[in-house]
């Protein structure tokens, strides 16, 4: 009987060979075994493909206590994004269940995204290439826009990738505002960027709101109707955090009324399969959840995960990027 441990990466579409040619590099090739499954992202589904595992890798599925209950060999479970909200972090304490991610993959990436929206949705660029396409020459196609320098840009939270919009901001003439319940005045004000007391004054003073705080149960619907109210007719909502950070159907309303004048997202509440009703506004700019994507991050993050599934499996001590601290193995 083969007792090597067995990894099960589940509807991870890559194939592994950049994970094998990393392992031989690692000297980990025959301490242990890959394995792709893929199928419904479904409870029963996945618990079928990773029974026997002691390590898996997932995106989507929700792995619950439930599935805890039912993958008793599993040691550690990882998701190749920063994200981990599909994951019960308690149950999987409590199951002596490693839980990691690849935190700061992409900072550059989403980064660079958001101040693409930012100057997108503001410009009017999708909107006005739209035009173009369906045989229009007409450089009022889109709303006239309002000159960036001078105006006000509010961030939600202020980790390392709204850290890094920093100097573009700066360099496109905006006043930066901070809503950021864990970071002091003085490092703020070191980045150029003013902390505002709470989320209500960045709202009703920012001309651009740009989200990126973790989906958490205290910040799921943080931007919902009366938030969206506050921001004003002519106010642009930035998202490239989690679409749960924003009440979706609050946001369209908001938008078919005119409560503000537009919305540039990456991130959607009806993801996986982005059926959005944002889809059919004209005043939007939508990615595919892309925003973390670029050569260099896809193999960061597969690096991270595997590094840290070997070192629980085969090394045998803490991984790396653990976000379930607490446990006990």
């Amino acid at each position: 009987m083969n007792t090597t441990p067995e990894i099960v990466y589940y509807n991870i579409a890559d194939d592994l060979a950049y994970e094998q040619q990393l392992l031989e590099q690692w000297g980990a090739a025959d301490r242990v075994r890959l394995r792709q499954a893929a199928g419904p992202d479904t409870a029963d589904s996945f618990v079928a493909a990773a029974s026997g595992a002691a390590g898996a890798v997932v995106e989507y599925i929700e792995v619950s206590r439930d599935v805890l209950d039912r993958l008793p060999d599993l040691r550690i479970a990882s998701v190749q994004a920063i994200g981990t909200n599909n994951f019960d972090l308690a149950a999987a304490t409590d199951h002596g269940v490693c839980v990691t991610n690849a935190p700061g993959f992409c900072v550059e990436e989403v980064a660079a995204h958001a101040l693409g929206l930012i100057l997108d949705i503001s410009r009017g660029i999708t909107r006005l290439d739209r035009s173009v396409r369906q045989g229009e020459w007409n450089p009022f196609a889109a709303p006239m826009p309002h000159r960036l320098a001078g105006r006000t840009v509010g961030l939600v939270f202020f980790g390392g990738i709204p850290q890094r919009m920093m100097p573009g901001l700066r360099a496109l003439g905006l006043n930066v505002l901070v809503y950021a319940p864990t970071k002091s005045d003085e490092f703020v004000a070191s980045t150029g960027a003013r902390r505002v007391a709470d989320l209500d004054e960045l709202l009703t003073t920012s001309d651009i709101v740009s989200l990126h705080c973790p989906l958490l149960p205290e910040t799921r619907h943080l931007i919902g109707r009366r938030e969206l109210e506050l921001m004003g007719p002519d106010a642009l909502l930035i998202n490239t955090a989690r679409g749960a950070v924003v009440d979706e159907a609050a946001l369209v309303t908001a938008l078919r009324e005119g409560v503000i004048a537009g919305a540039a997202v990456d991130v959607s509440e009806s993801e996986p399969g982005g059926r959005t009703e944002l889809a059919q506004l004209e005043q939007t700019v939508i990615t595919p959840h892309s925003a973390f994507l670029s050569e260099e991050s896809f193999l960061e993050a597969r690096e991270r995960v595997l590094r840290s599934q070997v070192e629980r499996l085969a090394d045998g001590v803490r991984p790396s990027s653990l976000v379930n601290d607490e446990v006990q193995f």
